[in-house]
């Protein structure tokens, strides 16, 4: 049989290449060896979210600081995970019957198996029961995926010690968990673990505070609520050895100052990034370039065979499920020269579901600064901001920046706080766009909502926000940091500083 793409995997990049496939009309032929929505949807991002979602309603419920408490409530981890589930499944059951309508239309063939590449023009499929099929195909989009990293050295049986891919494995809220790991997964799962009030959880952070590559004052406000709901941090240690132990976890670690500690833990959670799926799948046989750690090196999902492109986890470009969809309708696009604009990666937005909720999209202090990039900053605090009030959730802050100029394009925002996930959507269109804040500051925000004070922000650049920094001196900050590494207040009694 001929197809004129092959798509290789059918997690979010694969589905969004086929479904782009066949809005040009092209026979697809899809393969996928486990679950379609792949990590996207099974032990990953749906999964944990919906974990996330579950445990922020669940804390609120048992909250009694807004002036009602309810007694006597429930709490069962295999409904918790049936509900996570439940979410799964749901979206499982969407894609797939996406697949089977355009199989009907004879558009798209899906078979489940093992690909393997025989040439650049031939993909050869083994089928659970043995029986190998060879497909002749113009294209392929290598959308493979990637699973938990692991270590020789650790005892991963994802029972005791698991990744990811074991949380469901649990018969109930272990009483107490270590985390190896203090990244964006780690530190949700701990979030997470930790909302819920059953667990006394354990982070083993290597550096001197969780989540480094964002800037300090974020990380400081989610290591300081994790704390507060009892986790502990280990900081600045490594893992020297984790043992299974008459059916418990026990771990050594080893600090910077030379000290050694020994705990001893119900269940690990190993969080130590994702390795791509690459193995078996022929690429060394039809010449295709890798790089050391086993990544495609392309040229814009391009492989070193031109007729084959590399998506998703494939690349090693950021795993997010958003990139990942885009970088699969992309490369149908290039293949077929219907590209409608070039891909960029500049207004990425992502969310980190944490507590609070972080939000961002394009560059971030820590970045601007370890690139000489020169800005202009305004941070405007939750407290200020109306529907937080009425929330009566007043933790976090919005830091926008903007190009040191008086142009003022906008290089970047963080939102951390409640409902920081709907703030972006503007700021990530504006960079898009290359555009300055004066646009940001004119929107008309509805009210009350959370994005008025992003809005506030702008203001702030433009010296006319409405809350002023120099009355609130404590809470709101508006200033530049130089091409010479200097920190420079921009407005002193509503007036702007001339430096």
């Amino acid at each position: 049989m001929h197809f004129d793409v092959c798509v290789i995997g059918a997690g979010p990049s694969g589905i969004a290449a086929a479904m782009r496939a066949v809005d040009f009309g092209k026979r697809v032929l899809v393969v996928e060896k486990n679950k379609v929505g792949g990590a996207g949807v099974f032990n990953g991002a749906l999964a944990s979210k919906t974990l996330w979602e579950l445990s922020e309603n669940y804390k609120t419920v048992q909250s009694n600081k807004y002036g009602y408490y309810v007694f006597d409530s429930d709490l069962d981890y295999k409904t918790v995970i049936g509900e996570m589930h439940k979410a799964e499944n749901e979206k499982h059951s969407q894609i797939m019957e996406q697949i089977q309508a355009f199989e009907r239309e004879e558009l798209i063939h899906f078979v489940t198996g093992w690909a393997k590449l025989k040439t650049a023009h031939q993909v050869e499929v083994t089928r659970p029961d043995g029986f190998v099929e060879v497909f002749d195909v113009d294209n392929v989009v290598m959308a493979v995926g990637s699973r938990p990293r692991k270590l020789s050295s650790l005892p991963i049986d994802e029972k005791i010690v698991v990744t990811s891919d074991g949380i469901g494995s649990f018969s109930d809220f272990p009483k107490s968990i270590v985390i190896l790991g203090a990244g964006v997964i780690g530190c949700e799962f701990a979030t997470i673990f930790s909302n819920f009030g059953k667990t006394k959880v354990f982070l083993i952070d290597k550096a001197d505070r969780i989540l480094p590559f964002e800037d300090e004052d974020i990380a400081s406000m989610v290591s300081h609520n994790l704390e507060e709901q009892g986790v502990t941090v280990h900081k600045n240690s490594s893992l020297k050895k984790m043992e299974i132990i008459d059916g418990k976890v026990e771990y050594t670690l080893e600090y910077t100052d030379g000290r050694e500690e020994i705990h001893t833990v119900e269940k690990a959670l190993i969080s130590i990034g994702r390795v791509s799926n690459v193995e078996n799948l022929g690429l060394e046989e039809v010449g295709m370039k890798l790089d050391d750690r086993g990544f495609a090196i392309d040229d814009d999902t391009q492989t070193s065979l031109p007729n084959i492109y590399a998506v998703g986890d494939f690349t090693a470009d950021i795993a997010l499920v958003n990139i990942a969809e885009m970088e699969g309708r992309y490369a149908v696009e290039r293949m077929y020269n219907r590209i409608d604009a070039p891909m960029s990666y500049d207004n990425i937005s992502t969310i980190m579901f944490l507590n609070p909720e972080v939000a961002g999209v394009g560059k971030n202090e820590t970045q601007c600064r370890k690139e000489g990039i020169p800005y202009k900053m305004a941070l405007m605090d939750y407290r200020f901001v109306n529907r937080a009030i009425a929330k009566r959730r007043c933790q976090g802050f919005f830091k926008l920046l903007v190009t040191d100029d008086d142009e003022m394009r906008i290089l970047g925002m963080r939102t951390v706080g409640d409902q920081a996930s709907s703030t972006i959507e503007s700021v990530a269109l504006l960079i898009a766009m290359k555009k300055g804040v004066r646009e940001l500051a004119n929107i008309i925000y509805p009210h009350p909502a959370i994005t008025e004070g992003l809005q506030e922000c702008a203001r702030m650049l433009l010296g006319k926000s409405i809350v002023k920094p120099q009355v609130f001196n404590r809470h709101l900050k508006c200033y530049r940091f130089t091409k010479e590494g200097r920190v420079e207040d921009l407005f002193v009694n509503g007036i702007e500083v001339q430096h």
